[in-house]
């Protein structure tokens, strides 16, 4: 037996890679300087964990042209981060976000071509597009993201959470997809997140024809969060549990896990298994493995691996 784990760990182990190509490899993935960001809130309160906060208390974190700027920025640069493994997102204040802010509405119209109808729409389908990539940006970063979220979350902020990958709420947490009551359908990923996440077409419906109200405890039993935790501060320290938990693994595995997740979401069992095939004949060579098996059989868990950054 012993004999056997030893050739496996051998016949796993990758070739060695030289020094010169090790020290590109480091230097590629070094985080870039760090954006001014004004509505966020950038906190590293784990190690290989980022805390990413809607940070407007004051307007119960409604999100602003600068906030939807502000977000692709942010994930953009967390996607590049080596050094970051898992991501928390809250909100600051009393609120997880009261969705999009109203006020820019108005310069948003106002900002467009005053000529014929049909540029008038190119350049707002183009905006509408803009404000898409600020949640699916989120959804695209290969470190798994983990919304917190504690209080009222109406409108965009449905949107958001749609686009993350694990999502605990507070038991005063309540949702609203907002957007029938503004006189518009919801266009950044509600329509099409929200079905694959609670399963029952019938409840998305209602939610998103009649505005109403989703309290805690029914967003646990439809499946939109996993957990419903005290109060905010419980939520915090869970959540930041379960993203070092994650950060904990490697890379490699988790990385791999989310973006082979994804892919399979939207196609059938099939296409899914040739794709994870396709990646795991290169992610299989990894060092990561022989690394974790001969933890396991010295009887220690992830934590106790160095893996290396990716």
């Amino acid at each position: 037996m012993a004999a056997g784990v030893a050739r496996l760990l051998r016949a796993l182990r990758p070739s060695p890679v030289p020094v010169a190509s090790q020290s590109r490899r480091a230097s590629s993935g070094a985080m870039p300087a760090p954006r001014e960001l004004r509505t966020l809130r950038l906190l590293r309160d784990r190690p290989q964990v980022l805390h990413l906060q809607l940070h407007r208390p004051g307007k119960r974190n409604a999100i602003d042209l600068q906030c939807w700027r502000e977000l692709v920025q942010a994930f953009q640069d967390i996607s590049q981060d080596s050094s970051c493994r898992a991501v928390v997102i809250s909100g600051a204040g009393s609120a997880f976000t009261a969705g999009i802010d109203l006020s820019d509405l108005g310069s948003l119209l106002a900002a467009l071509p005053e000529e014929d109808a049909a540029r008038r729409a190119w350049a707002l389908r183009q905006r509408i597009l803009e404000f898409q990539e600020s949640f699916s940006v989120m959804e695209r970063c290969p470190k798994p993201v983990i919304a917190a979220v504690h209080g009222p979350c109406i409108g965009a902020g449905v949107d958001l959470i749609s686009a993350c990958d694990i999502r605990f709420c507070s038991q005063d947490a309540s949702f609203q997809v907002k957007e029938v009551d503004m006189g518009l359908a919801a266009d950044v990923g509600t329509l099409q997140r929200l079905p694959k996440i609670v399963g029952s077409q019938s409840l998305v419906n209602e939610l998103a024809f009649t505005a109403r109200v989703m309290r805690a405890p029914e967003a646990l039993s439809c499946g939109l969060v996993s957990r419903v935790l005290p109060d905010k501060e419980t939520l915090l320290e869970v959540a930041l549990e379960v993203a070092a938990a994650i950060a904990a693994r490697s890379p490699v595995a988790v990385q791999g896990t989310k973006i082979n997740l994804l892919y399979s979401r939207d196609r059938p069992v099939s296409e899914g298994l040739q794709h994870v095939a396709t990646w795991n004949m290169a992610m299989l060579q990894t060092e990561d493995i022989p690394k974790s098996v001969q933890a396991a059989l010295d009887k220690k868990g992830p934590e106790d691996v160095p893996f290396a950054k990716l």
